[in-house]
């Protein structure tokens, strides 16, 4: 009986900052995919420079690539993850316009906890929502530029499902709180990622925790993603939850 050959999934890789580094080294250990291209300073200066004909492009690197990304996988029609955040309003246009024409995986964090922490929200929020009040604190290490971080607003965007909050980013001055979700950032040393969801009642405090212990977690959700997007036959934008839970595209 003739073994099944699997063919083996051809990744381009978009940035090879630490996390680019680290993606390169999943994909090696990961069965099935191998990278055969990088698009760095150090490497490619564009994905049409990469002579192997990419299945999936994984992006790690900065908002300023995403025209020619775009371009690329509209032209040849390939899947992307978008794993890169600080994206302007109009860029998220052109990545949900990319997802018109090919199959993206657009999310701020690929860790599978943090994909199980938004549904567990989704779950909760409207039973405590009336008696409780909510704040989001985020943590991460000196070096990280944005404020407060994406996985922080798409808890938000969790918490928020069904009823709209005034937001309050950090707090000073004087004032009662009011019908509010507040959301807080804290900056220092090498914190790799750490997300607190507080619900505070009467006499009783519920806290929901994600740690980041290593920045691993992200590039193995990348790469899980990246065979989601592959076996993808339509186009469509997606994220982790779609990824874990296995959306089925009917169209």
């Amino acid at each position: 009986m003739e073994k099944e050959k699997q063919q083996t999934l051809n990744i381009g890789l978009v940035g090879y900052g630490r996390m680019g580094r680290l993606v390169e080294e999943t994909i090696v250990k990961t069965h099935g995919v191998q990278c055969v291209g990088i698009v760095s300073p150090e490497h490619n200066s564009d994905l049409n420079q990469i002579s192997e004909k990419l299945d999936v492009i994984i992006d790690f690197s900065h908002p300023s690539n995403l025209a020619m990304i775009a371009s690329y996988a509209e032209k040849n029609a390939t899947p992307v993850v978008f794993a890169t955040t600080g994206y302007a309003a109009e860029q998220v246009d052109e990545i949900e316009h990319l997802a018109e024409k090919v199959p993206v995986i657009y999310t701020a964090n690929f860790s599978l906890g943090i994909t199980v922490f938004q549904q567990v929200l989704r779950q909760i929020t409207p039973v405590l929502r009336d008696a409780f009040d909510i704040e989001i604190i985020e943590k991460h290490h000196k070096m990280k530029l944005d404020s407060p971080s994406g996985t922080a607003k798409m808890l938000l965007q969790a918490v928020e499902e069904g009823r709209e909050y005034k937001k309050i980013y950090g707090r000073e001055g004087f004032g009662k709180r009011g019908d509010e979700i507040g959301i807080h950032s804290v900056r220092g040393g090498t914190i790799a990622g750490e997300h607190t969801v507080l619900f505070a009642g009467e006499d009783e405090i519920l806290e929901i925790t994600h740690q980041a212990h290593s920045r691993q977690i992200f590039a193995t959700g990348a790469v899980l993603a990246a065979k989601f997007a592959a076996e993808r036959k339509f186009p469509g934008l997606y994220d982790m939850n779609d990824v874990l839970f296995k959306k089925e595209v009917t169209e």
